[in-house]
């Protein structure tokens, strides 16, 4: 008998896997709201925020969405119980580093938005390693076929 089939899953594991889902239901919401930019929001901001925009070549913006499609990807593994969630969330965290490196110090965008520029790529990279970590678990405990 696969043992694997007749391991229980706690219901935090659910919890887990529902909350990564819209996290990254809400990465790709950022990701749809970055790409369409219009020209009068652009207008709008400050000068360093719409060269920041305006410069943002377009590898990056692939680089992007890559990084938060494939963590939509391994949340619906996870919710199917598939191990190849983990896959997905490596490519997620690499793209996910590729995209915020480029932003934070080639791009420097904590000179047009500030400091605070640097937390939300921190707890990004943190999120998407947790996941990683979490589906290691989980792979482990039988949890995933």
């Amino acid at each position: 008998m696969d043992t694997q089939l007749s391991t229980k899953i706690p219901w935090w594991f659910w919890l887990i896997t529902i909350l990564a889902l819209f996290w990254n239901l809400m990465g790709v919401g950022a990701f749809i709201a970055d790409i369409s930019v219009t020209p009068e929001a652009l207008e709008a901001m400050p000068e360093p925020q719409r060269a920041m925009y305006e410069n943002n070549p377009l590898w990056a913006k692939f680089i992007y969405g890559i990084a938060v499609f494939s963590g939509v990807l391994g949340s619906f593994a996870l919710l199917l119980k598939k191990k190849w969630a983990k896959p997905m969330f490596v490519i997620s965290l690499i793209a996910i580093i590729i995209q915020m490196g480029y932003s934070l110090f080639v791009v420097k965008t904590p000179e047009a938005l500030g400091n605070t520029a640097y937390i939300l790529p921190a707890l990004v990279v943190l999120i998407a390693a947790f996941l990683i970590a979490f589906t290691n678990s989980s792979i482990k405990k039988g949890w995933l076929k």
